[in-house]
């Protein structure tokens, strides 16, 4: 990505580790040969007083081969060449006006070349400008006994930091260092930090390229939920595994999905709510005149049974046992018929009238059927009916979950009280987009085509005959349809081949 974060951090710290790495190879550039300088300075200092603490123990001009040896390691310890001079009573060893000898190292381990070059930088030192080769001389550090300088030696061709002074007893000394080593060593410092720097660079890059996937990549999971949740999708949350920045703000992220699933779910309840309270104002007053147009008719049976059997155990037109058992049984049987018929009809109207409330709910609808069959299990064994439900995976929708399984239990007796010859009832879930279609199929006779649309109304029957068979008061697929107009959802009835198939559709998704 163009604008990645990742690229972005990888970017700003390979631009800090060059400028480091450039800043170190300017200090080095600029700094380094003078501090080497500084610090041969103090080397050759403390290489002085070493030497001037064996010549103080040192009770003649020569050196015995224990302090030759000291006087050695003091030179290859500070990496300078040490040369001793002494006093010498023959005034034409130098040509000077006075003459001096080697104490350190001894004349016999140096050769002629070496003794005329220390005769000429001793004189030079003593009488400044005598040696012709000694070029830029400068004077970098004096002290009471010594003095450090640079110095140009031509006819060697190369540069040096000498120390020249005295020790105890007019003895002079002369320390030397090549300052061509000091150069080249910051040469090749910045060389060698020049290839540590790219190689730096490189390894930076790459190791940046890395880690940093290990920061953004939460980042990029966290934005893969926040667009599911604004596709109103709350099943994904983040796994907090941190407790810095980001473990925090995926613990936000988990809590807004929690928060938004709950006020989707509040206002789809509230919508519903109050499309039902707009169809509803439109419908209550015809409605209240069905209602107890229907009522009338439907109780005027069983209260005119009612009514005559009641009569004839008044007029004790019957005195015998067991007709007098016979009406009261009848009395009994119409009275439980019209206390259901009541129960039922006081249930259709809170659905019409809006006076139940609707809870709208995430569940899974597999579940529920599964319910719904293991409670009316005795009714399919004892007739003997066949049931068809494969349906495993749990599919979710988004309804009231107590209405729903009435809409089941109807369908389901519905089939149970119609089916015939296969004695086949089954139950399908059929997914459509973002809607589930639940189907309760049975064999048996179909409905005639010009009563299809006519089951929903109140108190219509089919077949009448065989809907006082088996108690039907013709208000429960009136209640199926009342229930799903109050969630806003369509249902039906489909006439096929070998039966009859009642459906009827639930939302899955969460807008």
């Amino acid at each position: 990505m163009k604008h990645s974060i990742r690229i972005k951090i990888t970017c700003l710290l390979t631009a800090l580790i060059v400028l480091t790495i450039f800043l170190t190879w300017f200090i080095n550039l600029t700094f380094l040969s003078d501090y080497y300088l500084f610090s041969k300075i103090e080397v050759m200092d403390d290489a002085y007083r070493g030497i001037l603490s064996i010549y103080k123990e040192n009770e003649g001009d020569r050196l015995s081969d224990e302090e030759t040896l000291k006087m050695e390691r003091i030179s290859s310890k500070y990496g300078v060449d040490t040369y001793i001079f002494i006093p010498f009573d023959n005034h034409s060893v130098f040509g000077l006006s006075y003459g001096f000898a080697f104490s350190y190292p001894a004349m016999n381990n140096i050769g002629e070349r070496q003794i005329n070059q220390m005769n000429l930088l001793l004189k030079e030192y003593i009488y400044e400008g005598t040696n012709p080769n000694v070029k830029d001389r400068k004077l970098l550090h004096r002290t009471d006994n010594y003095g450090i300088f640079s110095l140009y030696d031509e006819q060697i061709d190369s540069n040096y930091i000498d120390l020249f002074g005295t020790l105890e007893d007019d003895k002079f000394i002369i320390m030397r260092s090549n300052y061509e080593s000091i150069e080249e060593s910051v040469a090749i410092s910045n060389k060698f930090l020049a290839y540590i720097g790219i190689l730096a660079v490189i390894i930076g890059t790459v190791a940046m390229l890395i880690i940093s996937k290990k920061f953004t990549q939460p980042i990029l999971d966290l934005a893969g939920i926040a667009k599911k949740i604004s596709d109103l999708n709350f099943n994904e949350k983040y796994q907090v595994k941190t407790k810095d920045e980001i473990g925090v703000l995926g613990e936000s992220i988990n809590i807004l999905s929690d928060r938004l699933e709950q006020t989707i779910s509040e206002l789809k309840q509230a919508n519903n709510e109050l499309l039902n309270d707009i169809r509803k104002k439109t419908e209550i007053d015809e409605m209240r005149k069905e209602f107890l147009s229907n009522v009338s008719h439907e109780l005027k049976t069983p209260l005119a049974l009612i009514q005559g059997y009641a009569e004839g155990l008044k007029e004790n037109i019957n005195e015998d046992e067991e007709s007098r058992n016979f009406y009261c049984e009848v009395i009994i049987d119409e009275a439980d018929k019209m206390n259901k018929m009541v129960k039922k009809l006081l249930s259709l109207n809170e659905l019409e009238f809006g006076t139940n409330q609707v809870n709208f709910e995430r569940f899974d609808i597999v579940t529920l059927i599964h319910t719904v069959l293991e409670s009316t299990e005795i009714l399919f064994r004892q007739k003997g009916v066949v049931l068809h439900f494969e349906q495993k995976e749990p599919i979710y929708v988004w309804a009231d979950e107590f209405l729903v399984e009435q809409v089941l239990t109807n369908y389901i007796s519905n089939a149970l009280n119609h089916v015939s010859g296969a004695n086949i009832i089954e139950i399908k879930l059929i997914q459509r987009n973002d809607v589930v279609r639940i189907a309760v199929f049975n064999t048996g006779e179909n409905i005639p085509k010009d009563e299809l649309d006519k089951v929903w109304i109140k108190f219509y029957k089919v077949d009448k005959a065989r809907t006082r068979e088996y108690g039907g008061s013709g208000i429960g697929l009136s209640i199926v349809k009342a229930i799903m107009n109050s969630l806003n959802r369509d249902c039906g009835v489909i006439n096929r081949p070998v039966g009859v198939e009642f459906w009827f559709e639930l939302d899955t998704k969460s807008d």
